[in-house]
């Protein structure tokens, strides 16, 4: 990317066994901005040690906790500058808050903490350490996500009025949380995940999703989340209807019981003069619907594209790029962010503390039966 050195970068979770560990180092050195040299992979010391051998990670840089890491990189000339955390979401605030006290940048897998409460405070602590923090709310690092984000921002669509978004999966359809499945072991259990279930874990992504391409905050909410699955305490299916600012109505479909379907998040944006959809499975295309013109497909990799857009792809149009690349842009405009650049499109704390609330707020208003009530915070 550029002649400046890599930074070094630490792995806090993310071993033998993760989904998302392996997509955070992919996706950290894949424009070689970044490159993994340290890290506390498990908390089992066979996995630890195996994690960072095929991961070629000298072993006096394979630590047994993260204090131990922090404390003895501290110490060296060579010392890591950032730390990814990758764990199950009850750790996420006491290693982010322990790097960044330590003068270290986080990136953090989503949701940003355990709880809201925890997520103020860490906002406090990002605040006072003039270090970086970045969310891997990986879908608004496609490109046909920014170039939708540009054409709502540029008025193309006219007044937003309608905001469709749905994330459905159907991995959890039955209880196998019960046959020590460690993904959805940890994904089940409050103690770990937080009082949300699946929208802690997917309905966070919707919507984050919908506040990055509309611009406009959810000022309020009417929640329905359910634990479908006998015997599951957390949830698995969420439909949300949403108020954003600006007098546009949305729909928030969440579920990880929808037998069959497989990572289905979709987001359609209705304006006065036209919409648009984006979905995952054809995540190089955006489609824009108009009320009195043809319909379009824009694919990725374009050069009629916005500048913003065109920066997230790294090879010609009709070559498909996924998960990866859009994971490295984040990571990439995180470097850019801690060399000094502007990087506004990295999601950090105040999307983390946002994600926080709408999760507290819409469990407590489902199980209360409150109707439509207030998101804290709703101005942003």
């Amino acid at each position: 990317m550029s002649s400046v050195a890599p930074l070094r970068l630490a792995l806090v979770g993310g071993g033998p066994g993760s989904f998302i560990g392996p997509v955070h180092r992919m996706a950290a050195e894949l424009d070689g901005a970044i490159h993994l040299t340290a890290g506390v992979f498990s908390r089992d010391g066979d996995r630890n040690a195996a994690a960072g051998a095929a991961w070629a990670i000298a072993p006096d840089r394979v630590y047994p906790d993260y204090r131990a890491m922090i404390e003895a990189e501290r110490g060296r000339q060579d010392g890591i500058d950032m730390v990814a955390v990758v764990t199950p979401n009850h750790l996420h605030f006491e290693v982010a808050k322990a790097a960044l006290e330590a003068g270290l940048h986080v990136m953090s897998d989503k949701p940003a903490t355990l709880d809201l409460a925890q997520a103020k405070a860490l906002a406090q602590v990002v605040a006072a350490s003039g270090r970086q923090y970045g969310l891997t709310y990986v879908y608004t690092g496609y490109p046909m996500v920014r170039e939708a984000r540009e054409i709502v921002a540029r008025g193309d669509l006219g007044t937003v009025r309608k905001v469709i978004v749905e994330y459905s999966q159907g991995w959890l359809s039955q209880p196998i949380e019960r046959d020590d499945n460690k993904q959805a072991g940890w994904r089940a259990d409050p103690a770990q995940s937080g009082v949300g279930g699946c929208i802690g874990d997917i309905g966070v992504h919707a919507f984050n999703l919908a506040e990055f391409v509309t611009g406009a905050p959810v000022e309020r909410l009417c929640a329905d989340l359910a634990a479908v699955v006998p015997g599951r305490v957390l949830d698995d299916d969420c439909n949300i209807l949403l108020r954003f600012g600006g007098g546009a109505r949305g729909v928030l479909i969440a579920s990880q019981i929808s037998a069959g379907a497989r990572n289905g998040l979709t987001i359609k944006v209705y304006g006065e003069k036209g919409g648009l959809t984006w979905s995952h499975e054809r995540h190089t295309e955006l489609t824009l619907d108009w009320l009195d013109a043809p319909s379009q497909v824009l694919h990725a990799g374009s050069p009629y594209l916005s500048a913003v857009a065109q920066a997230a792809s790294r090879i010609p149009t009709g070559h498909p790029e996924g998960f990866i690349e859009a994971f490295a842009n984040i990571y990439r405009d995180f470097a850019r962010a801690v060399g000094g650049e502007g990087a506004p499109l990295v999601p950090g704390i105040a999307e983390g503390v946002r994600g926080m609330a709408f999760v507290e707020r819409a469990v407590a208003a489902s199980r209360e039966g409150l109707g439509w009530v207030e998101l804290e915070g709703a101005g942003r």
